[in-house]
């Protein structure tokens, strides 16, 4: 008996693997798609957000079908100190568009609705199964992926692998290094329960709108991390995440002590109280940027999302770029199907000209020194500045009898006692970093 070859496996069931996944069965491709979850998202039960954009590519009216939850009408930012915070507030009403463009969702159900698609669209779908390594011709082209199941394997023309961050297959077949910790973040999540209507009347909020609040500070005890809270329909997702190397480097605190911490904020705590917490995660996202990526394709195989390290830290995006990347791979894979090429490293290379060629590389170009700043930086930026800002804030604000030249003056020497000439060395490593 022959074996089947299929057009393309896709290893992983999350955003990335979906996107790819359906884009090729949906072009009429043979595909399967190998998920180790019981479902896909099984392993996901937090929130997220979604970028409206990189969906509609594929699924134009997923609005009328998708679980989701709110449309994002606020955006906060918050630099916290121990005692409070200070940052940057933006709220419009012309997010309440007929199609809006960013939404809170619940990973597990969406993930699950996304696949559906993928089933619907023709791919074969194997869950509770788990890919343990690539299979190669004599010649080293993959030609398939072993599994946990008992056989040979399964065979296809070319292998996209989206099994998001820790890229164990590709660590295994040697296409990739293992993780770097100075690469990658720990983060903890949350999700507390809350009637609707409380929800809407303690953030001002009506019908499906909904906030997001991003933070940073003294929350993450000097670490290089950051800390969310996402509004959902009847639930709040929030967590915390730090770089790995700090938390080995430190390790004063544990990622769940730092967000029994950030809970307890005066900021954070009244936006909580009375929720009941059902749900907790923990899960690696790749932080190290652009010069983190590694080889994207070779002869018989792609990366996307995750496992290419496609997330934006600089502006909390990822589920976008896990889409898009998806996405471009299929679209080339689908026009060397067309074309009857063979799915070698050179013609596998058009995927990485379509990444240079759209905002997902421009982007991650942008920002590809910010990873090793912060480095450097930190402690600076995640402990020392808050505390200067929400200092300058209540001097600047309280109304004592003091005249404002000399609260002026009291800000600046604070400062400048603090930091000193370093303000300037500051100013000038954030913006080349930024460039």
């Amino acid at each position: 008996m022959s074996k089947v070859v299929f057009d393309a496996i896709v290893v992983g069931a999350g955003p990335a693997g979906n996107s790819a996944a359906y884009t090729m069965a949906n072009a009429g491709l043979n595909v399967l798609q190998i998920e180790r979850g019981e479902y896909s998202g099984s392993k996901n039960v937090q929130g997220a957000i979604l970028y409206s954009d990189a969906l509609e590519q594929m699924i134009p009216d997923f609005r009328e079908e998708a679980p989701l939850e709110r449309h994002i009408v606020e955006q906060r930012i918050w630099m916290m100190d121990d005692r409070g915070h200070t940052g940057m507030h933006h709220r419009s009403d012309d997010y309440n568009e007929d199609l809006p463009n960013r939404y809170t969702i619940i990973r597990a159900q969406f993930d699950k609705w996304f696949n559906r698609q993928v089933r619907d669209a023709g791919a074969t779908v194997l869950y509770e199964t788990t890919a343990t390594s690539l299979l190669r011709d004599p010649g080293g082209q993959v030609i398939g992926v072993q599994t946990d199941r008992e056989g040979e394997g399964f065979y296809a023309n070319v292998v996209v692998l989206a099994e998001g961050v820790n890229g164990l297959v590709g660590q295994r077949s040697g296409l990739r290094s293992e993780l770097r910790p100075e690469d990658v973040a720990l983060a903890v999540k949350e999700m507390h329960f809350l009637p609707q209507e409380t929800i809407e009347s303690r953030f001002n909020i009506t019908g499906d709108e909904g906030v997001v609040i991003e933070a940073m500070g003294t929350i993450t005890d000097g670490m290089i991390g950051t800390a969310f809270l996402y509004t959902n329909r009847e639930s709040i997702s929030i967590g915390i995440g730090c770089l790995v190397s700090e938390l080995s480097r430190i390790g004063k605190d544990s990622p769940y002590q730092l967000l029994d911490r950030f809970k307890a904020h005066p900021s954070i705590r009244g936006l909580l109280e009375g929720s009941e917490m059902k749900e907790y995660a923990a899960h690696l996202i790749p932080e190290g940027g652009y010069r983190a990526i590694p080889d994207l394709v070779g002869d018989g195989w792609i990366c996307v999302g995750d496992a290419g390290h496609f997330v934006n830290a600089v502006h909390r995006e990822g589920s976008n770029l896990a889409m898009t990347t998806g996405r471009f791979a299929a679209e080339t894979i689908i026009m060397l199907n067309k074309r009857g090429q063979a799915c070698t490293k050179k013609a596998l290379g058009a995927y990485r000209q379509r990444l240079d060629d759209s905002f997902v590389m421009k982007d991650m170009k942008k920002y590809k020194d910010v990873p090793r700043m912060l480095e450097k930086q930190g402690s600076t930026i995640m402990d020392t500045y808050p505390r200067l800002m929400n200092g300058a804030a209540q001097t600047w604000f309280r109304v004592d009898g003091r005249d404002k030249k000399t609260k002026e003056n009291e800000i600046v020497k604070s400062a400048w006692r603090v930091r000193g000439l370093g303000l300037l060395g500051d100013a000038v490593k954030l913006a080349r970093a930024w460039r």
